[in-house]
């Protein structure tokens, strides 16, 4: 007897198969028309912004506090080495928020220098740089769920060629519409001048696409196209005062027109890129002519980047804002601002603590904490350290682990077998400890005799398999420059010349590490992220230490036996080379999944990792940000 056969709408339905496949696909159009439907929540904005009562003494007193500025380079979902990530402005905003601040606009900025209009007690001015796309798409429902308002920086030649990254006109105006946003400007252009690369060779002008393919090769040899006058190879003027007038006027000019035009009028407030000066270039000529343009053209100019508070001492045309970093936890702004402040108002920064139970464990010594599911992030105090140091926990053989995930330039270091109280000179009277300090592992002991080193390891070397001598990388950096120069020719003729000697210079024979050549080793960059994983085994007076799963030593011999308690230390790694000069005097230690158990089983003496339900959570959250990113990047 034959089967019956069914239909579901145009499609046979022959066997269970056929069932299953129908039933599976029915899912999968399920699950993508959910995803959407959250994505599409998750990004629209529905309300609008609602202003501060400012006939509320609780918000405005009519006492003087200035106000602090903050400005993000840009957002990102999950974040890069320059984009913060949406969930950690997040955490940074609303922590601001919970401590009373309140978002003012340029209105209420350019009140109080001009007719002495009252701010808000706790007033801070928001700014979001470059214009980028992506920052408004995952900013915009957050500045709605806090009410929080934000100027979008923007270049105005972005709006000629109508580039898709960038925000066009058009969404500044709707923008605009909503009230969570309002309108300045980073000037005409993004573009360099005077560039040279770290072998010393003259690169001249650079847009900025020109410079973001290459600046791996360059370190802090540069200026921005206003800063100064441009320069010949031997740094000498190649354009009178006169000439440099014009070519700065015109950058304005042409500013002026495209807003005007694309806009409908100038914003109201400009940043100027990137002086960080009292005055407005690296030169008195070329200061004054930024000035005369500048001033004559805007109400307000935010002029230096490294200190986040402004009061009436400053000029409105010489503001300063802070640059929070992508990789900054909250406590690490908390702790800039609330060195910024006058004294009076320090009172009013107060830390996160993040998860209270993980947090009462530990007694926090020095700097601020915060405790995140499975990683406590140390802050240093300013120049100095943070010290945490765990409760009732004393003891003498263990395993240790621990991910030590805070950025190479600073100090991360895990005291254990400690004795007598912390002291911020000698740290304790006696210990072991295993510290990273600005890449470099050192395994140390102190004792009656003093601190010794047991072990010292540079971290780049451990991983550094394939060296590149200074030869092979000063011509990596030749072809790449050439290539780029052919990349952005304005005709084919040039560019197959660049293209044709790029190719001769990868030819040429260049002496290696192995034929004797000095190594070419990288100087560590504030932005440089860390990653290493330490295995500690101790027992009585052997010591084994693993680090990234290598095996670095199977016998340390160490003097003092006796137990100890167990301590975290977070420090401040001075003032290194940055290629964007970033000035930094704090530091974030992160320490994650930190473990301590005893050498035979048993029950750990201490354990901050994901576990049962928290880690399933844990995954499912994971799993879930990959399938949102997934449908944001190709929606």
């Amino acid at each position: 007897m034959k089967r019956k056969k069914r239909k579901f709408l145009f499609y046979s339905i022959e066997t269970r198969k056929d069932v299953v496949k129908i039933l599976r696909t029915c899912l999968e159009i399920l699950i993508i028309v959910l995803v959407a439907w959250i994505v599409s929540r998750a990004l629209i904005v529905s309300k609008t912004y609602k202003p501060y009562d400012k006939t509320d003494p609780k918000i405005v007193s009519g006492k003087d506090h200035g106000f602090i500025a903050l400005s993000y380079f840009g957002v990102a979902r999950t974040g890069t080495s320059q984009l913060i990530a949406l969930k950690r402005l997040d955490e940074e905003l609303t922590a601001l928020k919970k401590l009373g601040y309140v978002t003012v606009t340029q209105e209420d900025v350019e009140n109080y220098y001009y007719y002495g209009k009252p701010l808000p007690d706790k007033a801070v001015f928001l700014l979001f740089e470059d214009g980028r796309k992506d920052t408004v798409l995952f900013t915009e429902k957050l500045l709605e769920k806090l009410n929080d308002k934000a100027t979008i920086l923007t270049y105005a030649e972005k709006f000629k060629h109508d580039d898709e990254k960038f925000v066009s006109p058009k969404d500044l105006k709707k923008l605009e519409a909503e009230g969570f946003w309002e309108l300045g400007t980073n000037g005409y252009r993004l573009s360099y001048i005077n560039t040279f690369d770290r072998y010393n060779r003259f690169l001249g002008q650079m847009d900025s696409r020109e410079f973001v393919e290459i600046n791996q090769f360059i370190d802090r040899d540069y200026n921005h196209y206003l800063m100064d006058y441009i320069r010949d190879k031997d740094r000498v003027p190649t354009e009178s005062t006169d000439e440099m007038n014009h070519r700065i006027t015109r950058d304005y000019d042409l500013m002026e027109k495209i807003y005007k035009k694309r806009v409908g009028y100038v914003p109201d407030l400009y940043c100027l890129m990137h002086s960080n000066t009292g005055r407005y270039g690296n030169n008195p000529s070329v200061s004054e002519a930024n000035a005369e343009n500048l001033e004559g053209l805007f109400k307000m100019n935010i002029n230096r980047e490294g200190f986040s508070y402004n009061n009436k001492k400053s000029s409105i045309y010489d503001l300063t804002r802070l640059e929070p970093q992508s990789w900054w936890y909250t406590n690490h702004l908390l702790m800039r601002i609330r060195d910024d402040l006058p004294k009076k108002d320090k009172h009013n920064i107060v830390f996160e603590k993040g998860d209270k139970k993980g947090f009462s464990k530990w007694r926090l010594v020095k700097g601020a904490a915060e405790f995140k599911h499975n990683l406590i992030a140390l802050t240093s105090e300013s120049r100095s350290k943070g010290v945490l140091t765990l409760k009732k926990t004393k003891c003498q053989d263990m395993r240790l682990s621990c991910q030590l995930k805070g950025n190479k330039i600073g100090g991360q270091t895990i005291y254990m077998r400690t004795g007598g109280a912390y002291n911020a000179k000698r740290a304790f009277k006696r210990y072991l400890s295993v510290s990273v300090e600005n890449n470099v592992l050192y395994v140390r002991e102190r004792g009656k005799n003093g601190v010794r080193t047991l072990l010292t390891q540079d971290m780049y070397k451990l991983h550094d398999t394939h060296p590149v001598s200074i030869p092979e990388d000063s011509q990596d950096a030749h072809v790449a420059e050439l290539k780029v120069r052919g990349k952005f020719s304005r005709d084919n003729l040039t560019a197959g010349l660049y293209r044709l000697k790029a190719s001769r210079v990868a030819r040429e024979k260049v002496p290696s590490v192995k034929d004797g050549a000095k190594e070419y080793v990288p100087e560590l960059q504030i932005s440089d992220p860390g990653d290493v994983k330490v295995e500690v085994t101790l027992r009585g007076n052997q010591m084994a230490i693993r680090v990234d799963n290598i095996e670095l030593a199977d016998d340390l011999r160490v003097s003092d036996t006796a137990n100890g308690g167990i301590a975290l230390e977070s420090k401040f790694g001075g003032f290194q080379k940055s290629q964007r000069n970033i000035a930094d005097d704090v530091y974030d230690g992160a320490f994650e999944n930190l473990t301590i158990s005893p050498v035979s089983p048993g029950e750990p003496y201490y354990d901050y990792t994901y576990h049962g339900f928290a880690k399933l959570g844990h995954g499912i959250s994971l799993a879930w940000n990959a399938t949102v990113n997934w449908f944001i990047d190709h929606l």
